[in-house]
């Protein structure tokens, strides 16, 4: 699939999570992202910061989610939609058991895994995705519609 065939104009972000936490998305586990700020809802293309979380790797719930993956670093990963973003009222129970309390929370749906990582930089925040970045993640997801 070529950019030709993809929406225009600024319809898809990227987003950059440390490992294992992304791993622990493409598995579908984790449905809730922590952000510090509010995010628009929408298209986001899943990318792995450089960094990896060591001592989250001894968390049982992220363990045994990300057990016989590989964790990927400094690439898009996936695709996945948004359809939420929000904040627990305070004393509240957490939408999940992944969210954070006080952190805004970003509901992930419709995950898609790549079958081959596309190395890219990311950086903080929501970034914008170059159209050839764009072309090499949907040519691998030829039967995405947005």
């Amino acid at each position: 699939m070529s950019t030709a065939t993809l929406p225009e104009g600024d319809w898809i972000r990227g987003i950059s999570i440390r490992q294992p936490y992304a791993a622990c998305i493409l598995a579908g586990a984790k449905t809730v992202e922590n952000r510090p700020a509010r995010w628009r809802t929408g298209w986001v293309l899943l990318h792995t910061s450089k960094a990896i979380d060591r001592p989250a790797l001894r968390v049982p719930l992220i363990a045994r989610t990300i057990r016989d993956r590989q964790l990927v670093t400094g690439a898009v990963v996936g695709i996945a939609r948004i359809t939420d973003c929000h904040q627990d009222p305070d004393g509240a129970p957490l939408c999940s058991p992944w969210a954070h309390q006080g952190a805004w929370h970003l509901v992930l749906r419709d995950v898609q895994e790549l079958p081959l990582p596309v190395p890219a930089a990311g950086q903080l925040g929501p970034w914008k995705p170059t159209p050839d970045l764009l072309e090499r993640v949907f040519q691998q997801l030829p039967d995405f519609r947005p």
